[in-house]
């Protein structure tokens, strides 16, 4: 297990990113148009670029675990709520994402799948409006590439969690600002995916709702989909109230609740 939770932590940290988001923008296509009333109905969206950096490798290594940084780089409007979008993925609304006032101004890292050529879009509401920006990536076949553990073993600790706290980088050193990374064991399976035995579809399964508190204060909240990788994980930064602990709730498809608190040890 501490190998796996390992092997995660240094996946989120160390991939090469690739070209900037400036670099690597958004392309014109036809299904935005389709899909956008479904995720913001008839909300106007104001140009993002200015309020957040989203950073993806352009070409991912493994379409399966595609690494993306969220962090806002005008600190002046407080994100209280974040879409992430991935066109054209099965299920577009890769989750949608809550955020207590400790967490502003926002940097939030996660992994996702790509299934083909897409463009993955952030859209962050604010007092001011809500505001999109995003990037294009390449990747492929992420919803429906293996699950990297047979069934039987992926169900076996699932729910496991760790958290693994970093020290501060030289901008939060005289304040209260912390660095956290939470790690879920989870397959997250998608319903595209097949059993490398019997080749039948594993049935969707996954984390569709989780919190992040530190004491009474909510850090995080999202409701997610199949478009998060298996074996969650989440780096963010937030401002620390004291409390000795994170409290982590979480729920899954199958109604299967996973509550723990986890502890506030030295930095990494």
């Amino acid at each position: 297990m501490k190998q796996l939770l390992a092997g995660l932590s240094l996946a989120l940290m160390s991939v090469p990113f690739g070209l900037s988001a400036a670099e690597s923008p958004m392309v014109e296509g036809p299904t935005w148009a389709e899909i956008s009333g479904d995720i913001v109905g008839d909300v106007a969206l104001q140009d993002g670029a200015a309020l957040l950096g989203v950073d993806a490798p352009y070409r991912a290594e493994d379409a399966a675990t595609v690494p993306v940084v969220i962090e806002q780089t005008d600190t002046g409007p407080v994100i209280t709520a974040l879409k992430l979008v991935i066109d054209e993925n099965p299920s577009p609304l890769v989750a949608e994402f809550r955020f207590g006032p400790a967490m502003h101004p926002l940097k939030l890292e996660t992994r996702v799948r790509v299934n083909q050529y897409s463009n993955l879009r952030v859209i962050a509401d604010t007092a001011e409006g809500s505001f999109m920006t995003g990037r294009y990536v390449k990747a492929s076949g992420g919803c429906s590439a293996p699950a990297t553990k047979d069934p039987a073993a992926a169900l076996a600790g699932m729910g496991e969690m760790r958290l693994k706290l970093f020290d501060p980088q030289p901008a939060q050193q005289s304040t209260a600002r912390r660095e956290a990374q939470i790690m879920i064991r989870h397959p997250n399976y998608s319903g595209l995916q097949r059993d490398q035995i019997t080749q039948l579809f594993i049935p969707a399964h996954f984390i569709h709702e989780l919190e992040v508190w530190q004491g009474d204060d909510l850090l995080f909240a999202l409701e997610g989909g199949i478009s998060i990788s298996e074996n969650p994980v989440f780096r963010f930064d937030y401002s620390d109230n004291g409390a000795p602990a994170l409290r982590v709730h979480a729920v899954d498809t199958e109604g299967n609740v996973f509550d723990q608190m986890l502890p506030k040890g030295p930095p990494a």
